[in-house]
């Protein structure tokens, strides 16, 4: 089945937090009200976040939480992962009527949900049918999978790229994470396409635990945090870590992998093993002698942070590929906040706050091992600049990511999406 055809009938408008052209309200403005503009009530959301992982944390749990928590008087909130309540063994529909569908005004959900993509659509398409303003956010890139990317097969076989064109021509209000993704996209894009960005909620625990000291002194602790779509971003780092361990000596670096899933006893055959099984058969080939390093558990999304307390560097190896090419620069926003400098192939938007030398280091896209060995061995043998170098990150995240910044924007961009689908069903330009 094919869910998009065609050309579109109207250009998107793509907004940015840095210079959207918006009627904005200020901050002052949104707190003295105590109701929705126009609406005489609160209004209501329907959050269907995909799942609880850390893309849904970042950009469904905690802003709605946030908002919810800094406007009582103009929001209600109902979260559901499943209105549709989908019967994941029949693959069917409950029969209860989408209760919180009905209630709410708007629809926000996002990427694609646990219950596949069909699911994701209908509940897309109910809503419009039902009149609720839809707001479909999403970061990744699932116009144009990338070959490698191992799930790339079922992608073909369930025709997710013009299902996610139909997603982006059915929503009133598409969110995405950079410039480049916006760019990607608005070609599909019939609402308006804004770019909101990840923002951390750093008063949290999770963001504020001691930095634990390195086992050894002059010890530097490189960390990979990565999730179960890495594997030929690994292979590009497959030689690195055994040359860095010759040329920099083993006593003075740990590598930490960081991310693995937690074994489930009832599943013996869980795909999600085997991918960090693979991804540590590959960044561990050619060590030799003691042993330097370690493979973590990945932790709940609420306690995500706490994983770089034990970093002194950040790699991040990527593929050059589109895909890779649209992701967010979320993990800046996690290794300033534990003042850890970011090494990271220049792929994506990294170059916004990455500068070589000053904030961590940019490698080319076509650059051999040897150029990450050279940089990473530099770093290891200079404890000092990789300090410096984390001060400097840390001072700039801290406004640019800043969550209640994110919120406004959010507010702004929602309003002014919500008047341009009024003036459009009214067949007038907005202003």
């Amino acid at each position: 089945m094919s869910y998009y055809r065609g050309s579109l009938r109207a250009p998107s408008i793509i907004l940015t937090m840095q210079e959207h052209q918006l009627p904005v309200d200020s901050r002052t403005q949104w707190e003295a009200m105590t109701e929705w503009p126009g609406l005489g009530r609160k209004l209501r959301f329907l959050v269907a976040p995909a799942n609880k992982g850390g893309c849904s944390y970042y950009r469904a749990w905690s802003p709605f939480e946030t908002l919810h928590k800094q406007f009582p008087n103009l929001f209600e909130f109902r979260y559901n992962e499943n209105p549709l309540e989908i019967d994941t063994e029949k693959q069917a529909e409950g029969t209860k009527g989408y209760e919180d569908l009905n209630w709410c005004d708007v629809f926000f959900t996002q990427n694609l949900c646990n219950f596949g993509g069909p699911a994701t659509i209908r509940g897309i398409g109910l809503a419009k049918e039902m009149g609720k303003f839809v707001w479909y956010d999403t970061d990744d890139l699932l116009t144009n999978i990338y070959d490698d990317h191992r799930l790339k097969q079922l992608y073909v076989e369930n025709d997710l790229e013009n299902l996610t064109k139909y997603i982006y021509a059915n929503s009133d209000l598409v969110t995405v994470t950079q410039s480049k993704f916006a760019e990607r996209v608005a070609p599909f894009c019939t609402g308006v396409l804004a770019v909101i960005k990840n923002a951390i909620d750093y008063e949290l625990p999770a963001w504020n635990a001691p930095k634990r000291p390195p086992m050894r002194k002059n010890q530097v602790r490189v960390g990979w945090v990565g999730g179960i779509h890495h594997e030929a971003d690994v292979k590009e780092f497959a030689a690195v870590p055994s040359m860095v361990n010759q040329r920099a000596g083993r006593e003075r670096v740990h590598w930490g992998f960081y991310g693995r899933p937690p074994k489930d006893p009832n599943n013996p055959k869980d795909w999600q093993q085997e991918v960090w099984d693979n991804y540590e058969r590959t960044l561990l080939k050619g060590f030799r002698g003691a042993k330097n390093w370690d493979v973590y558990q990945a932790l709940p999304s609420s306690d995500y942070g706490i994983m770089y307390s034990n970093i002194d560097i950040a790699i991040a190896p990527l593929q050059n590929n589109e895909f890779n090419d649209s992701k967010s620069d979320i993990k800046v926003a996690e290794c300033g906040r534990y003042k850890v400098p970011l090494v990271a192939t220049d792929v994506g938007c990294y170059s916004d706050t990455i500068v070589n030398g000053q904030t961590g280091y940019l490698v080319p896209p076509d650059a051999s091992p040897k150029e990450w060995t050279r940089i990473l061995t530099s770093l290891i043998k200079n404890p000092r600049k990789v300090r410096e170098m984390g001060e400097n990150l840390h001072s700039i995240t801290e406004n640019l990511f800043d969550l209640q910044k994110v919120v406004y924007h959010r507010l702004d961009v929602l309003k002014f999406a919500m008047n341009q689908k009024e003036a459009k069903m009214k067949g007038v330009a907005s202003d």
